[in-house]
């Protein structure tokens, strides 16, 4: 057994490291000293994914450390995960045990959980899951007060729901936002909320309009609605598509069109080279743009999509990977300057950092 600690009393050291090696990193491109915004130093990660191992018929929690995957240790306790999850994986891995039919063939189990108290466990088979697997399922959620959701291949049971539902606090207001198991949502409560607080102060309030590329389930875009006369969005996730209308819905937001495209047909279709059908009613040249906020998959911005961007005025440029952040620099530093530049420390006690960055027009 093995309990996933940290060692709380290296934080601040290491996140200092981290802003020294941004600082160095983007020194080429400015001389501003990042924003920093820590993360609570347990209990930060509000989703995990656990392998299951089974040794002498009796189930485990395990994770593979970086670079032994085919070695995993077995864990007992996961601090970095919320209190709510820490709170609901002994009681999983009992049941588990204790039932033949739950602990057979399962090889993954999925905790999502939410700030404001949600969960959803998710438990991945090698096997088809049948009225049996339902039934002894469903006195697990009964039990735990959470749904459980089952999973195999070409297999997906919902025994309640198949989302949490989160609520942030930003400027006073309460946001809700509809999570889907699978698809996309910040692991770090915390930070997601430093992230959007960020985000609508680098903005400020305007007499225009904003566009966003990679919205997601509306996570800023619902937030920044606020500040902007008009905001059209884009996403190429259905699902993510789906959860961002409902969660327009739910917040009484009537300033915003979510829209399914790529970056890629998006700049097509501004740059009119070809219709869209999902751009129907939408009436593009009504539109002014003064703001495009982009939140890039790790790839970063496309060439074409980097430079269409570039002719907005003001740029937001949120990224997971500061290295493809720093390629897409090359070109926009070209006509943009950074006049806002922060460190979110995402995932604490690892390289990873993810960086916000204001571009205004030279």
């Amino acid at each position: 057994m093995a309990l996933y600690r940290v060692n709380t009393d290296d934080y601040q050291d290491q996140l200092h490291k981290k802003a020294q090696r941004l600082s160095e990193a983007y020194r080429e491109f400015t001389s501003l000293q990042p924003e920093l915004f820590p993360s609570p130093p347990i209990h930060y990660r509000l989703r995990a994914e656990f392998k299951v191992w089974h040794e002498g018929g009796v189930a485990h929690y395990a994770m593979y450390r970086q670079g032994e995957y085919k070695k995993p240790f077995i864990i007992d306790e996961f601090t970095v995960g919320s209190k709510l999850m820490n709170q609901l994986m002994p009681q999983v891995l009992e049941a588990i045990n204790n039932s033949e039919v739950l602990r057979k063939r399962l090889f993954s189990a999925e905790f999502l959980t939410t700030l404001s108290g949600d969960a959803l466990i998710t438990l991945i088979y090698h096997k088809k899951l049948d009225e049996e697997w339902a039934q002894e399922a469903h006195a697990l959620q009964d039990k735990l007060g959470f749904p459980i959701l089952g999973r195999s291949r070409k297999q997906k049971v919902i025994l309640e729901r198949d989302y949490v539902t989160e609520q942030l606090e930003i400027d006073g207001r309460q946001y809700l936002y509809k999570q889907v198991e699978g698809s996309f949502t910040q692991p770090n409560g915390d930070i997601c909320r430093s992230m959007i607080l960020w985000a609508k102060s680098a903005c400020g309030k305007n007499e225009s309009d904003l566009l966003e590329l990679y919205c997601g389930n509306g996570n800023f875009t619902i937030p920044l609605s606020e500040n902007f006369q008009k905001v059209l969005a884009t996403e190429i996730s259905k699902v993510s598509v789906n959860s961002a209308q409902e969660n327009i819905h739910a917040n009484g937001v009537t300033n915003l069109n979510i829209v399914r495209l790529s970056s890629e047909e998006f700049t097509q279709a501004i740059d009119k080279v070809r219709p869209f059908r999902r751009l129907a009613d939408i009436d593009l040249d009504s539109y002014n743009f003064n703001t495009v906020l982009v939140d890039p998959p790790r790839a970063g911005l496309d060439e074409d999509t980097c430079a269409m961007v570039a002719r907005f005025p003001r740029i937001l440029y949120i990224s997971c990977n500061p290295e493809t952040q720093l390629d897409n620099l090359k070109l926009l530093s070209q006509t943009h300057r950074i006049e806002r530049f922060a460190l979110f420390d995402q995932f604490p006690y690892t390289d990873h950092t993810e960086t916000g960055l204001l571009l205004v027009r030279k």
